[in-house]
C-alpha cells in the first residue's frame, strides 16, 4: 500500500509541538484519527512506527509530541527529567493532551467525531488523563503504562471506552494499582477493560527492552495479543 507521512506543527498555549501523522492517500473521504502517545524519552521511531501501522488498519495515524520538536532522551535520566514536570503537573499533561486531540480533530480528511488515543508507559499514563479530563473521544488504549491517579478529576465522568493492556508483573504499577485503577473507572461510569498479561514485565511491546533488574523486559507473546486486542477495540470505537 502506498503510505503519505508529513509533521505537523501544533502548540499547546506558546508551546511548539510537532506531531508525525501517517494516512493511506488512496482511502477516500473522512477518516477516523488515532493518536499515538510516546513513551518516557520523546516522539521516537517506535511511536511513529506505531502510527504508521494504525494508517495499515486504514486510520489516520498521529504520533503526538509532550515535549517539543526533536526532543529526545538519550537515557533513563533524561526520560525522567523530561516526564517529571508532567508527573508533578497533571492538569498541565492533560491540557498538552487535549491540545493534540484539537491538532488531530482539525487535520484535512478526519472524521472528528472518530476519534481514540493510544499510549505507551508515559503515554499509556497520557491517554488515561485524556479520559480522565472528561475528553470526548471515542476510546483510549494504555499499553503498560503509569496508572496512578491524577488527583484533579474526581467526579468528572469518563466518555471514552478505555481498554488497559498490562504485564501483571509490571513493577511500575503493581496489582494493588491495577485493581485501584479499575475502582476509580467503575466510578467515574467508564466502560473498561483490563487485559493483564501473566509472568509480564513493564515495556512487554518494546523489543529493545532487555533489562530485568530495572523491570522492562520484551515479551513477544503480549506484544502480539495486545496489538490483537487493541485491532479489535479500534474497529468497536471506530466503525
Amino acid at each position: 500500500m502506498s503510505m503519505h507521512t508529513e509533521t505537523l506543527r501544533y502548540h499547546d498555549g506558546d508551546v511548539a509541538l510537532e506531531a508525525f501523522v501517517a494516512r493511506d492517500p488512496e482511502r477516500s473521504g473522512p477518516r477516523p484519527a488515532v493518536l499515538v502517545a510516546h513513551a518516557w524519552g520523546g516522539r521516537d521511531d517506535f511511536a511513529c512506527a506505531k502510527a504508521q501501522a494504525l494508517a495499515e488498519l486504514g486510520y489516520v495515524g498521529f504520533a503526538l509530541d509532550m515535549y517539543g520538536p526533536g526532543v529526545l532522551g538519550a537515557d533513563r535520566e533524561q526520560n525522567a527529567a523530561l516526564m517529571a514536570p508532567f508527573l508533578d503537573d497533571r492538569a498541565a499533561l492533560q491540557r498538552r493532551m487535549q491540545a493534540a486531540l484539537a491538532a488531530a480533530r482539525g487535520l484535512d480528511g478526519v472524521d472528528a467525531e472518530r476519534i481514540a488515543a493510544i499510549g505507551f508507559c508515559f503515554g499509556g499514563l497520557c491517554v488515561l488523563d485524556l479520559a480522565r479530563s472528561g475528553a470526548e473521544l471515542r476510546g483510549v488504549v494504555s499499553f503498560h503504562g503509569l496508572l496512578s491517579p491524577p488527583g484533579n478529576t474526581a467526579g468528572t465522568p469518563i466518555r471514552s471506552k478505555v481498554l488497559v493492556l498490562h504485564g501483571y508483573d509490571d513493577p511500575m504499577a503493581p496489582p494493588e494499582q491495577v485493581t485501584a485503577l479499575a475502582s476509580e473507572l467503575s466510578g467515574a461510569g467508564a466502560d473498561w477493560q483490563i487485559h493483564a498479561y501473566g509472568n509480564t514485565l513493564h515495556a512487554f511491546t518494546n523489543p529493545q527492552a532487555n533489562d530485568r533488574q530495572f523491570g522492562t523486559v520484551y515479551d513477544a507473546a503480549a506484544d502480539r495479543r495486545s496489538w490483537r486486542a487493541t485491532r479489535d477495540f479500534l474497529a468497536e470505537v471506530l466503525g
